[in-house]
């Protein structure tokens, strides 16, 4: 596979867009914002927003065979969010709270963390409730810290571990699994590719029956999804790196399907970065230069994607998208913004507020077509 770090915004040559961050700005009630999942999985209501038209329907999740042809392939990321978030002890006695964001080595000793507590500066030690001593190493940005385990934390998770979930949602979750997906297979997130919560396995067999095919990517989803945008040009923001890969299998069949007519349907923010950051490579000799693929090609890829997405850019692989409802100012309004246009995306809002849709993680879904 390719190794490979998407390190670039694209956007139009032409006609450039000026936009600022302020306009990504939206009023929601907090009673839209979903505090707890709808059971069965499937039963969220699904708004379908066709582009050409500016149509809009209002559906059920389960509805959503109705609108995906035999040859259509379906792209889903198959992350797991890690139970990273732990407590600890300083050596002085004060409770310490980490979130583990991405390890640095092999060994699962060291990771990259968010930190709550007084006096979290490098050279603080610490205990992890029931696990190992650790020690800060590092100041990092903001609240992160570079942090050392005196052994491989990962073995601990089950026992001291817990699903860290969004900021907004002040429920408690019952059954952690509810903020996985049914196909959440590689651990490695900060938080769940929300998109895939509405998914159940009845209905990817449905999917399937009708002729569609399914393949998977791996995106680990950071906490940067939930951050806004502070800059008032977006274009100044520095996106977080977040590690992907998509196999020679799923390239191939995306090459197949863009072949053959079929249409390449993304579920979540996180996989259309990832299909993006696939028609994109860095060359390894000489400077680093930024080399889009033909139209519609995708390599297999494994590495870093910084690729952040705003109106103007052009989509090369997604022609439809599976999404939830986002947050003002945040990285995901714009990509969705780019993909359907931001006056269309905001207007949409503004009905689904009316209409009565959950917003965020644990909201109604929205299929762009």
């Amino acid at each position: 596979m390719a190794c490979c770090c998407i390190v670039a915004t694209e956007v139009a040559t032409t006609d450039k867009i000026l936009m600022r961050t302020s306009d990504f700005i939206y009023h929601l009630p907090e009673s839209s914002i979903a505090q707890t999942p709808l059971e069965p999985r499937d039963a969220s209501r699904l708004l379908v927003l066709h582009r050409n038209t500016d149509q809009i329907e209002h559906k059920i999740f389960c509805d959503i065979p109705h609108y995906l042809n035999p040859g259509d392939l379906l792209v889903l990321n198959q992350t797991r969010v890690l139970p990273a978030r732990i407590f600890a002890r300083k050596e002085t006695g004060g409770r310490v709270e980490l979130l583990l964001l991405r390890r640095r080595d092999r060994e699962a000793l060291m990771w990259e963390a968010l930190v709550g507590g007084k006096g979290l500066r490098a050279g603080t030690k610490m205990r992890v409730e029931n696990g190992p001593a650790a020690e800060i190493l590092e100041a990092l940005e903001g609240s992160e810290r570079l942090i050392k385990f005196s052994e491989p934390i990962e073995p601990y998770f089950d026992k001291v571990g817990h699903v860290p979930l969004p900021p907004y949602i002040h429920e408690k979750l019952d059954d952690p699994e509810r903020y996985q997906t049914v196909y959440a297979r590689e651990p490695g997130s900060a938080a769940a590719p929300t998109a895939g919560l509405h998914f159940t396995p009845g209905l990817l067999d449905q999917l399937k029956e009708k002729g569609a095919n399914i393949a998977y990517v791996t995106l680990h989803v950071g906490l940067d999804t939930f951050a806004p945008v502070n800059e008032e040009n977006p274009e100044e923001h520095k996106i977080h790196t977040e590690w992907c890969e998509l196999s020679q299998g799923t390239a191939d069949l995306i090459n197949e399907t863009k072949k053959n007519g079929g249409r390449v349907i993304a579920v979540g923010t996180t996989s259309v970065r990832m299909l993006e950051s696939a028609t994109q490579i860095i060359m390894d000799d000489g400077p680093q230069t930024i080399v889009p693929r033909p139209p519609s090609m995708v390599k297999a890829m494994t590495g870093l994607t910084s690729l952040f997405i705003l109106p103007g850019f052009q989509f090369k692989v997604v022609d439809a998208m599976v999404t939830n409802f986002h947050l003002p100012k945040s990285t995901l309004i714009m990509l969705v913004s780019a993909f359907a246009g931001r006056e269309k995306i905001l207007t949409t809002y503004k009905i689904a507020i009316k209409e009565g849709y959950r917003f965020y993680s644990f909201g109604d879904a929205m299929l762009i077509l």
